[in-house]
């Protein structure tokens, strides 16, 4: 089971830039490792990566296989309102996951 974390500094301010930071927990097996019998290991790299403040859209990313297992992601978000921070992805084996968080705002 693929599972994410999220964290900003708390407390955060109304209209206050903040780093948000993600680490998923995935394999992202490139396609070209071998286990030990010598079977290809398939290709399963997180395809598409979303984060949305509420109705927001504040984050996307398309990976490719250059990044490690379990990558990580930094970036700034401008906070305005109290809402719900939803993290999303899907991989190539077509798994979903996601993580929730509230973003409070004070």
């Amino acid at each position: 089971m693929n599972t994410a974390r999220m964290q900003w500094p708390e407390p955060v301010r109304t209209g206050e830039v903040v780093k948000v930071r993600v680490l998923v927990q995935h394999p992202m097996d490139t396609g070209y490792l071998q286990d030990l019998t010598g079977k290809v290991v398939p290709r399963n790299i997180i395809r598409l990566l979303t984060c949305h403040l509420g109705q927001q859209e504040v984050f996307r990313v398309e990976p490719s296989s250059g990044l490690s297992a379990n990558p990580f992601f930094e970036f700034y978000v401008c906070a305005t309102v109290t809402a719900e921070f939803k993290l999303e992805w899907i991989d190539d084996k077509g798994h979903r996951g996601h993580h929730f968080q509230i973003f409070n705002v004070s």
